[in-house]
C-alpha cells in the first residue's frame, strides 16, 4: 500500500447537521467541537441545526467548517488511520495546519475565525461572485478572463475545471463567453469573489494576524495552496496572507503528493467535492470521504482492506 493524504475542503461543501453524527458517535470529534465551543460558543450548534442561509455567510462558514474537518480527521485518527501528509482547499488549508501539528487546534481555530470576518468584510465591499467553468483547458480560460477587467481564474481545480471570481457585472457576459466557447460556467455558492484581488485587503491583514501566532514546522508535510509545495515554518505568514488572493493550485497539488507515493485520499469534512476534483486529476488513486458515522466507518474499512 502506498501513502496516505488526509485533504479538507473549502467554502462550498457545507449543510445543515454537518459533523452532528460524528460529534454523538466519537468521543473524538466531540471534543473538537467542545474546543471550538470554548473559543466561539455555539459553533456546533450552528453546525448541527442552522439552515444554509446562516452557514453561507464567510464569517461562519469558515470556523463551521474547521469545526467539522478537525473533527472528521480526529475521529479517523483515533481509529488508527494515519496520514503520512495533507493539504486544504482554501479554508481547509487552515484545517490542514492544525492537523499537521503546525498550529494548535485552538491557534487554528482563532486563526480562521479571523480569516473568515476578514474575507467576509473584504466580500461586503463590492458585488461580485465566483463560477466554475467546466470543459475548457486552463489557457481558454484565461484567455477569456483577460478580455476583462475583473474576472480573474482563481483556483484550479482539476483537468477541465477552473473557478473564476469576478464582479458581478462582468461574469454574466464572461459567462456566455464560455458557452460561446463550448464550455459551461456553473454559479458558486459562497460570498465573494475569493482568491483574486479582491480580496488584496484581507490578505494583508490576515498575514499580520498569522503573525501573532506561533507556528511550527509540520509534523508531516502540508502542502501550500500558493507554490503546490510543502510549507516551511518560515514561510507561513506569508503563504497563509498570499492564498487569500492568490489562486488555488490544486491540481498541481494532487499531482505532487501522488508523485511523492500518495495512492489514497481522505477528504475529512463536509461533502465528496475534493474525491471528484482528485479523481478527474488522478484516476487510478482510492479515494474515500469521512463526514459521518457511516463513512467513518466505511473509510476505516477501506483502508484496512488495501
Amino acid at each position: 500500500m502506498g501513502k496516505i493524504a488526509f485533504v479538507f475542503s473549502g467554502q462550498g461543501a457545507q449543510y445543515s447537521g454537518m459533523g452532528k453524527s460524528l460529534a454523538e458517535t466519537s468521543p473524538a470529534a466531540a471534543e473538537v467541537f467542545a474546543a471550538a465551543d470554548s473559543i466561539r460558543p455555539g459553533t456546533s450548534e450552528q453546525c448541527f441545526s442552522a439552515d444554509i442561509s446562516q452557514l453561507t455567510v464567510t464569517s461562519n462558514t469558515q470556523p463551521c467548517m474547521f469545526a467539522v474537518e478537525l473533527a472528521a480527521a480526529a475521529a479517523l485518527t483515533s481509529a488508527g488511520v494515519r496520514a503520512d501528509m495533507a493539504a486544504g482547499f482554501s479554508l481547509g488549508e487552515i484545517s490542514a495546519l492544525s492537523f499537521s501539528g503546525a498550529a494548535t487546534l485552538q491557534d487554528g481555530f482563532r486563526l480562521v475565525m479571523a480569516r473568515g470576518a476578514l474575507m467576509q468584510r473584504d466580500a461586503e465591499a463590492v458585488s461580485a461572485g465566483m463560477a466554475a467553468v467546466l470543459k475548457l483547458d486552463a489557457e481558454t480560460v484565461e484567455r477569456l478572463c483577460s478580455a476583462y477587467k475583473r474576472v480573474y481564474p482563481v483556483n484550479y481545480n482539476c483537468p477541465g475545471q477552473i473557478a473564476v471570481a469576478g464582479a458581478a457585472e462582468e461574469l454574466t457576459p464572461f459567462c456566455a463567453d464560455v458557452k460561446a466557447a463550448g464550455g459551461r460556467a456553473v454559479p458558486l455558492k459562497v460570498a465573494g469573489a475569493f482568491h483574486s484581488p479582491f480580496m488584496a485587503r484581507a490578505a494583508a491583514d490576515f498575514g499580520l494576524e498569522v503573525q501573532k501566532y506561533t507556528l511550527r514546522e509540520p509534523d508531516i508535510p502540508l502542502y501550500s495552496n500558493c507554490t503546490a509545495l510543502p510549507h516551511t515554518a518560515a514561510n507561513f505568514a506569508e503563504m497563509l496572507s498570499r492564498q487569500i488572493c492568490s489562486p488555488v493550485r490544486w491540481q498541481s497539488i494532487v499531482e505532487n503528493m501522488v508523485a511523492e507515493g500518495v495512492d489514497t485520499f481522505i477528504e475529512c469534512g463536509p461533502g465528496k467535492t475534493l474525491c471528484g476534483l482528485i479523481k478527474k486529476t488522478a484516476p487510478d488513486v482510492r479515494t474515500f470521504n469521512v463526514e459521518d458515522e457511516a463513512s467513518l466507518q466505511n473509510t476505516i474499512e477501506g483502508v484496512r482492506g488495501c
